[in-house]
């Protein structure tokens, strides 16, 4: 008997040690400290043990910008990585083969934020405006250029400032700035500081979209495996924000520290996102892209000269690792 639970215990073991030699290292970026509540559900799906069950060990990595990301992930210095889902969009035709393989969300990360005492009601008072965004060569820009052109505006037409991550915040607060083209905890943020705010979301104006995981086209080809699990672990875990954010910020907070003592606040951020971005018009919808929404937005930047040239919309997603 003492022999063969020995033996028993021996293969227990060997069992657990070969599954933990089996994982698979791999480096996902984010295109800014991944202490921010956008990156929420990546922490909880490592916190949780999500990518440890797909057979992956995941080393988070900060790198500079969206851009950023898809260019280290093109050039195969990380496996997989965060950005807006417009990103292959403005990479791509500059030869950096990566292409999203999620759409973390059904609705745009950003917004126009603007204080109330502005007396910026609709997006077409924006005119005459001083808008902060993040870089002229960021997502936020361009989606404000978007929702300006919605309302037969130009970039001329408003006074645009690129202030970094910091600043669209401080300066808002400070009055510095009437109106911020930026994500949902930047407006939580804002309103805490006792700042009035009115929120207008931009999906109608323009089709700009959520956060999407990127790969490139080696690793698909190659590995399509590795990012199968990457995505099913990360949805269920935006899944969970948005069945119970309360919930969520619990386990962000265990698995982020530095927000211990901010509860409420990132409660309302992940309310948020929950509710005005990761939200689709089905579930089963939740990390596909749509081809004529990538489209439109390919379309209005090539003819704004964001883009040199268009490629062929099927080259910047699939929906292939999206399923059941």
């Amino acid at each position: 008997m003492r022999a063969a639970a020995f033996l028993a215990t021996g293969v227990i073991a060997f069992s657990l040690a070969a599954q933990a030699a089996a994982a698979e290292k791999i480096t996902f970026l984010f295109p800014a400290p991944d202490i921010f509540p956008a990156f929420a559900p990546f922490h909880i799906a490592k916190a949780k043990g999500y990518y440890e069950a797909e057979g992956l060990e995941v080393a988070f990595v900060a790198a500079k910008g969206g851009a950023d990301v898809a260019k280290q992930v093109g050039a195969g210095n990380a496996e997989l990585g965060d950005a807006i889902g417009d990103t292959p969009i403005v990479v791509r035709p500059n030869g950096v083969p990566v292409k999203g393989v999620a759409l973390l969300g059904g609705k745009a990360l950003h917004q126009i934020v603007a204080r109330k005492d502005a007396g910026i009601t609709t997006l077409a008072d924006l005119k005459g405006k001083k808008v902060g965004v993040v870089a002229f060569q960021d997502t936020s820009y361009y989606n404000l250029l978007g929702v300006l052109a919605s309302q037969g505006l130009t970039k001329d037409d408003v006074a645009a400032q690129a202030v970094g991550p910091a600043g669209v915040v401080q300066l808002m607060i400070s009055g510095d700035l009437q109106a911020i083209c930026g994500a949902p905890e930047w407006a939580v943020a804002i309103e805490r500081a006792g700042v009035p705010v009115t929120i207008n979301t931009i999906d109608a104006a323009f089709p700009a979209m959520a956060q999407a995981i990127l790969a490139s086209d080696k690793i698909i080809a190659e590995r399509p495996t590795l990012v199968a699990g990457f995505v099913r672990a990360t949805l269920k875990a935006v899944r969970e924000v948005m069945a119970d954010p309360a919930a969520a910020t619990t386990e962000f907070i265990a698995a982020v520290p530095q927000h211990k003592g901010k509860e409420d606040e990132i409660g309302e951020v992940l309310r948020r996102y929950a509710t005005g971005v990761y939200a689709v018009a089905r579930p089963e919808d939740l990390g596909k892209f749509d081809e004529k929404r990538v489209a439109s937005v390919q379309k209005f930047y090539l003819d704004k000269g964001i883009i040199a040239t268009a490629v062929p919309v099927t080259d910047l997603f699939t929906n292939q690792f999206i399923g059941p």
